[in-house]
């Protein structure tokens, strides 16, 4: 399946039982509610998936569990988050023959490569596998950034390079992006509390992640900025920034897990060393959790606009 780089596509949470197994059950229920909402696309593996403390059969359960679900309906992604080159283009390699469509890329872990280093990194693994590539550009977190340089270096070389997920938190690195490169370069936002600032200075998309616990007013935001609507995307995303600041937080797993729980469609279960929110930390997310759901809009019919 070729990919569309538009729209929202969760990066979407690993559920886990109470006794460390991968939760299926749940994590079909999820990716359901997900794909009723009309979600664009499904991220596996990412960081609130708790890639960096699954086992490889484990990666493949989920990703035959999507594939099963999707049915075909969306693209179905995975995302390497590797310490070398020679594994990363394993991890390419083996989600190719599962049948993904697609693959999200991080730079190199652990070890903070320069823009040689990290050229070198995206463009040998893009070189090793037919799927489409979006890179994942977060120098906040990871503190290695992909400046215009390095993208228009990969691009030209690395035609299955084909979009960023842009997370500098620098809004006017979409117009720079846009301005540079057109439509060769698709960007997908990737912070939540910048999503529809993002989207209306031309961002094609959205690798959402509040969106694992609340599909439909995410997807809606969307929509209703896309058709013009602006007013109605701005009311729910002003109701929803409590929520999108979940996101950008050191424990935005276990916060965005707790808000699963509250919606009905995920559990609390993290996999050590990551821990379920305690005591005045817990509260304060809870609160925040259930004023917004006291406060929950009344959403317009955004699937047919």
């Amino acid at each position: 399946m070729s990919i569309e780089w538009k729209g929202v596509m969760p990066a979407v949470t690993t559920k886990f039982t109470s006794d460390d197994k991968l939760d299926l059950r749940i994590q079909e229920v999820n990716l359901k509610a997900q794909l009723d909402a009309g979600v664009h696309g499904i991220v596996l593996g990412g960081t609130l998936g708790e890639a960096s403390t699954l086992l490889e059969e484990e990666k493949s359960e989920l990703i035959k569990l999507t594939k099963a679900v999707v049915n075909g309906k969306v693209p179905v992604l995975m995302n390497i988050a590797e310490q070398s080159t020679k594994m990363a283009i394993a991890v390419a390699q083996k989600a190719e023959k599962e049948d993904v469509d697609g693959l999200m890329m991080l730079p190199p872990m652990r070890y903070k490569a320069d823009d040689r280093e990290t050229v070198e990194y995206f463009k040998t693994v893009a070189n090793n596998t037919s799927l489409p590539i979006m890179l994942y550009n977060n120098p906040v977190d990871y503190k290695i950034e992909v400046t215009l340089d390095m993208l228009d270096e990969l691009i030209s070389s690395c035609k299955n390079i084909e979009a960023v997920k842009e997370s500098t938190r620098d809004i006017s690195n979409v117009t720079r992006i846009k301005n540079r490169f057109g439509d060769r370069v698709k960007i997908m936002t990737g912070v939540d509390t910048l999503a529809l600032e993002s989207l209306l200075m031309g961002a094609d998309g959205w690798i959402a992640g509040l969106v694992c616990a609340f599909p439909a007013e995410t997807v809606a935001i969307y929509e209703l900025q896309r058709a013009g609507k602006i007013k109605e995307a701005l009311d729910i995303y002003r109701w929803f920034l409590p929520l999108l600041e979940l996101d950008i937080n050191p424990k935005l797993v276990q916060n965005i897990k707790l808000a699963e729980v509250a919606t009905g469609i995920g559990t609390e279960y993290v996999r050590t060393p990551r821990l379920p929110l305690y005591g005045s930390e817990r509260k304060h997310v809870q609160q925040i959790i259930d004023s917004s759901l006291k406060n929950r809009p009344v959403l317009p019919n955004y699937k047919n606009l």
